[in-house]
């Protein structure tokens, strides 16, 4: 989508992707190297009882349901920002994440462009918000 046709408060829903351990621990050993990310009987002990996913792993996957969609498609010229991220609840392994997009902004910025920001937030599987946050794009007209 061009950036004419977006609108403030458009909402989008992407499908939903199961997290597993595995990705979990995978994720964690490259970028997020905590043992509440890694090492099961140490996270068992924590305020969590267990593995948990990286909030910068939730964050991605977000992203990555919301570019799946193939909304922006290849109108996007750049990300330009993210803003109050919010990690609000854990997300565990078996849990299933869902993005729900809504357009809270829309700025022109040159004859052949504007801005727009949206709101990601990422759903489990129990409609409980586990992620938030806004995401300032480029896009063409």
């Amino acid at each position: 989508m061009r950036f004419d046709e977006f609108t403030v408060g458009q909402v989008f829903e992407t499908g939903y992707y199961e997290l597993t351990k595995e990705e979990i621990m995978s994720f964690a050993k490259k970028y997020d190297p905590l043992y509440l990310h890694l090492d099961e009987e140490q996270a068992k002990q924590g305020r969590f009882g267990g593995i948990i996913a990286s909030g910068l792993h939730t964050l991605s996957l977000t992203y990555k349901l919301w570019v799946e969609l193939g909304i922006f498609g290849n109108d996007v010229i750049a990300g330009m920002g993210m803003n109050n991220i919010k990690f609000i609840k854990p997300v565990f392994p078996g849990d299933r994440l869902q993005t729900i997009v809504e357009v809270i902004d829309k700025k022109p910025v040159k004859e052949k462009m504007g801005m727009i920001t949206i709101l990601l937030s990422a759903f489990n599987d129990k409609k409980e918000k586990v992620l938030a946050g806004e995401l300032s794009v480029l896009i063409r007209c």
